[in-house]
């Protein structure tokens, strides 16, 4: 994984635009990312990370390589999607490739905005977009059993995964989505290798009007908020027309500007924040004189495993991990500091990297 992908989904005038407007903003420049075309609809942004700065004063870096999160502004959402509406299909396999879906939700009040449907009720419209997710699943299961029930005749090792598509039609034509679908881990072990959408992870973007500052809490919210804890669902408050004014300011400025606000940090901080949590991934550090910089690994990753995302010749030739943990780095102002009141362990190939590690690979070349 070289970062975390989100697509970006809601109903017209939700303030999705101006969310992802606002990260865009943020955007690392296209050309950090060698051979890779950025879309005008894609954002790649700073997952932001104050342990970095500090790292780099103790190294005295040349630089600092932030983990990174992209965002992908899928347009074309509307009722009848998954039967061609608006940008129907398109829309379908842009989000298909991302890895978790941010749904955009009106959570506010304007007599200048028209809802599309007349009536602000943020249940509402999260049922319209699931409904059409939902649709698109039952379009390819549908697809799928067909054939794989002729060739699972002259193949018996097909019929558990017959099975599986049988059982995620059963739900989905109760209108639920599959992430709601008690699958066994054999069962989600085969389901993971199809595209459906229904079990990616969800983050709620509760879309608030400024009224709402700084609590970013109101009725809607926590309809949503309830609803959200039915499936185990994260919701993240944002007021999409305060971030579109901070992405205009200096960061000092920005930072000025939330604090008179009374809050601490921006919500596009938090929705990255919360985009990692969702996906159980966490990150490991590494500081030198060229660079302090974040990794991105998933819970649960091995010291070989995580050396690996460094390059593919460390994991191979891995001998040991020298971690000390970030708050150890600071107290003893860096690694020699920290060796000398022995709080760097050495660790073998089996550790289970912790976020905040700061770790040095010893390896054969």
């Amino acid at each position: 994984m070289s970062n975390l992908s989100c697509g970006i989904v809601g109903l017209p005038n939700v303030g999705k635009s101006t969310l992802f407007n606002a990260l865009t903003r943020k955007s690392i420049p296209s050309e950090n990312y060698p051979f890779c075309t950025i879309d005008p609809n894609v954002g790649i942004v700073n997952v932001p990370d104050q342990r970095l700065t500090v790292l780099s004063h103790l190294s005295k870096s040349a630089k600092i390589v932030y983990a990174s999160v992209t965002f992908v502004d899928i347009a074309g959402l509307v009722k009848g999607a998954s039967l061609g509406a608006g940008l129907g299909n398109q829309f379908l396999s842009h989000i298909r490739e991302t890895d978790a879906i941010v749904q955009v939700v009106r959570c506010f009040e304007d007599d200048n905005v028209i809802h599309v449907s007349g009536r602000i009720d943020p249940i509402e419209d999260i049922e319209v977009i699931n409904l059409e997710l939902i649709l698109a699943d039952l379009q390819m299961v549908e697809n799928t059993l067909l054939r794989m029930e002729k060739q699972a005749k002259g193949k018996k090792e097909l019929l558990p995964t017959v099975e599986l598509l049988k059982k995620a039609a059963d739900h989905l034509n109760q209108n639920l989505p599959l992430r709601k679908c008690p699958f066994s881990p054999k069962e989600l072990e085969i389901a993971m290798n199809y595209p459906f959408l229904t079990l990616k992870k969800v983050l709620y973007a509760t879309n608030v009007g400024e009224k709402d500052l700084p609590s970013m809490e109101n009725a809607y919210v926590q309809r949503v908020r309830e609803y959200a804890a039915q499936e185990g669902s994260l919701v993240v408050p944002v007021c999409a027309r305060l971030e579109e004014e901070l992405s205009q300011l200096s960061e000092e400025e920005g930072l000025q500007y939330l604090q008179s606000m009374g809050l601490k940090e921006s919500s596009l901080d938090r929705l990255i924040k919360a985009g990692f949590e969702l996906l159980d991934l966490i990150t490991f550090l590494t500081t030198g004189e060229m660079e302090s910089r974040a990794w991105t690994i998933r819970k649960g990753t091995n010291a070989a495993a995580a050396a690996g995302k460094i390059h593919s010749d460390i994991e191979k030739g891995f001998i040991r991990a020298e971690v000390v943990t970030y708050e150890d780095m600071v107290a003893y102002k860096g690694r020699v500091g920290a060796r000398e009141v022995g709080k760097a362990r050495s660790e073998g190939r089996e550790y289970i990297v912790k976020d905040g590690d700061v770790i040095l690979f010893y390896h054969s070349s």
